[in-house]
C-alpha cells in the first residue's frame, strides 16, 4: 500500500530568504481509504471565491492571529472547508515547500482522513462547489501533460492615462540599458492531469507530481 510509504518521503525543514515578502499559504493533500483502495480528495472551488471553478486541495493563507505554524493553517482551513472534525485528520508528514513564479509560497502537508465516504463531510458550499475522489494509483500510473507559460519582468507600467511610470528607474540608477525594457524571465512549466471531466493543473498538479514521484522511487 502506498500510504505506508508516505511518511518516508518528507523533506526536512528549510529556510526561504525573504519569505515574509511573499504570499504564505499551506495546503493538505488528503488521502482516504475506501474499500481497500487509496484516493486523493479534491475540491472544486465555488464561483463566489477567488479562482472559481478550479481544482485544489484544502488550504489557505497563514493567519498569525489564528495559527502557530503552517500545519495549523492547513488543518484549520481543511476543517473549515471540508466540515470535518479535527480529530479525524492524521498528519502523515510534510511534503515540502513550493515557491511559485508569482511569489506564492505553499507549505504542503499530507494527511489521512478518517472517513470512508464523502457523504461524511459537511463541506462549506460558499467556498466549495463539490468534492471528488481520484484513485492515487491513477496518478502513479499516469504522466501529466506538460505546457509552458512565458514570464517577463517589466521595469515600468503605463497608467490609465497612457503615462509611463518607472517601477525600476534604470537610467537614474545607472543600470545596464537592457533592463529599461521588459525582459524574459524564462519559461514556466505548467502540468495538467485529465481525470474524467475534470482538469487538474497548476499548483495542485505540481504537488501531485512531487508526491507520486517520491512514492514511485520508494516502491521500485
Amino acid at each position: 500500500m502506498y500510504i505506508e510509504l508516505i511518511p518516508k518521503i518528507f523533506s526536512e525543514t528549510s529556510t526561504i530568504i525573504g519569505k515574509d515578502r511573499y504570499l504564505n499559504s499551506a495546503v493538505l493533500i488528503p488521502v482516504i481509504m475506501t474499500e481497500g483502495r487509496e484516493y486523493l480528495l479534491f475540491e472544486k472551488r465555488s464561483v463566489s471565491v477567488r479562482q472559481p471553478g478550479e481544482i485544489s486541495f484544502p488550504g489557505g493563507h497563514f493567519d498569525n492571529t489564528l495559527d502557530s505554524d503552517f500545519m495549523d493553517t492547513a488543518i484549520r482551513e481543511t476543517v473549515e472547508e471540508l466540515g470535518i472534525q479535527k480529530n479525524k485528520i492524521t498528519i502523515l508528514g510534510k511534503l515540502g515547500t513550493l515557491v511559485t513564479p508569482m511569489g506564492i509560497i505553499v507549505e504542503t502537508f499530507v494527511c489521512k482522513l478518517d472517513i470512508s465516504s464523502l457523504e461524511e463531510l459537511n463541506y462549506d458550499k460558499k467556498e466549495v462547489d463539490k468534492l471528488f475522489l481520484v484513485p492515487l494509483d491513477f496518478f502513479i500510473n499516469s504522466e501529466p501533460e506538460i505546457y509552458e507559460n512565458q514570464l517577463q519582468l517589466h521595469p515600468y507600467i503605463v497608467d490609465e492615462n497612457g503615462e509611463k511610470i518607472d517601477l525600476l528607474p534604470v537610467k537614474a540608477l545607472g543600470l545596464p540599458e537592457r533592463y529599461a525594457n521588459p525582459w524574459k524571465k524564462g519559461k514556466h512549466r505548467v502540468l495538467v492531469y485529465r481525470y474524467e471531466n475534470e482538469i487538474i493543473w497548476g499548483i495542485t498538479a505540481e504537488l501531485i507530481f512531487e508526491l507520486v514521484n517520491r512514492l514511485r522511487k520508494l516502491s521500485e
